[in-house]
């Protein structure tokens, strides 16, 4: 008697996202898993799914589940009509609207995201930055390089520091939440704007419930955390920021568009704002803008998701993921098509 007989057939996976991503994405342990896990080739990347090579386009033909990450190709109704077993993708990094379309969910496909995995280090660099701002130390190592000399910085920076201080969180998404988790050890106050939490859900979380006019107006540092929807193009704007109070810092870790340039650009010139940017609209800004000079602004290249051996964990929620498909589970980390109005 076979004793493998009633044993299920692994189901069949095929990588697929932008050159080189793999490589960095998966280690030699992780394609080894893969393999235990189900039927593929772990050196098979597919860069493109509407164009493929022979090769690509067989195993397209049999795949039942997608392995994304960034780069990853659309997933249109040419893709789809080439898959006619995908049941599955699971997508190694954080918003899935740039892969999965609507024929995807029109044909039930499951769909699982590694968002609120990638969430953690967004929170992280949010926590660094906004306990450097409250600290003043953009400013202080600016002023130490250019004197080289001796000064009272307790008497000059009597305003910085940490204790009690109050932080605004614009956004109740994963990285949100997770953010407000992180500050709960310190001495901070802090604020939330979010118009689907409501003031029992806002305590629950540690913050307190206002509205947006009144986290500005109150919040030495705003950051913002919202998703990039057509309703939050510019949520902090020209009034959003007058209503600051001088010396505060906006940080912006979601994406540029959250955030009028135009407008803050001036508050940044003047001196009378700080600001950490990891994204800017456009992404990447003109090589003369002032953004890359200010001593007043930190402006890094969008690294504050997950970078480098961080995309190991990514790595390991996926081929969880993969295990639970393989073992006919749920995903633990679905996404549902009615959130995508509300989620990046």
């Amino acid at each position: 008697m076979d004793p493998t007989a009633d044993t299920p057939a692994r189901p069949t996976l095929l990588l697929s996202m932008g050159p080189g991503i793999a490589d960095q994405l998966l280690t030699a342990r992780h394609r080894t898993r893969l393999t235990t896990l189900v039927r593929t080739d772990p050196c098979l990347v597919a860069h493109a799914l509407a164009h493929p090579t022979p090769e690509v386009a067989a195993a397209l033909a049999d795949a039942e589940v997608l392995l994304t990450c960034w780069g990853a190709p659309p997933l249109t109704e040419r893709v789809l009509a080439a898959a006619p077993r995908l049941r599955a993708v699971v997508h190694a990094a954080g918003s899935v609207k740039p892969l999965v379309t609507d024929a995807c969910w029109e044909r039930g496909i499951a769909v699982a995201s590694a968002a609120s995995v990638n969430a953690l280090p967004v929170a992280e660099y949010a926590l660094a930055a906004i306990l450097f701002a409250n600290k003043r130390v953009l400013y202080a190592a600016h002023r130490y390089r250019t004197s080289r000399a001796r000064y009272d910085w307790q008497r000059e920076m009597t305003g910085a520091g940490n204790y009690g201080r109050t932080v605004g969180v614009v956004g109740a998404s994963r990285i949100g939440r997770r953010l407000i988790e992180l500050l709960r050890p310190f001495d901070l106050r802090v604020l939330l704007h979010d118009p689907y939490v409501d003031a029992a859900g806002a305590d629950r979380l540690g913050a307190t419930a206002v509205s947006l006019d009144t986290l500005c107006a109150d919040s030495g540092i705003v950051t913002v955390h919202a998703p990039q929807l057509h309703a939050t193009r510019h949520l902090v704007g020209a009034r959003e920021l007058a209503l600051m109070p001088d010396g505060a810092t906006l940080i912006n870790t979601a994406r540029g568009s959250l955030v009028d340039e135009t407008a803050l650009l001036p508050e940044l010139l003047s001196g009378r704002l700080h600001a950490v940017l990891d994204v800017t609209d456009p992404e990447l800004p003109p090589a003369d803008s002032p953004l890359y000079d200010l001593p007043n602004v930190l402006l890094t290249p969008h690294i504050a998701g997950s970078l480098g051996g961080e995309l190991h964990r990514l790595a390991d929620w996926a081929l969880d993921e993969v295990a639970r498909f393989a073992a006919g589970l749920p995903f633990a980390d679905p996404v549902h098509p009615t959130a995508q109005d509300r989620s990046a």
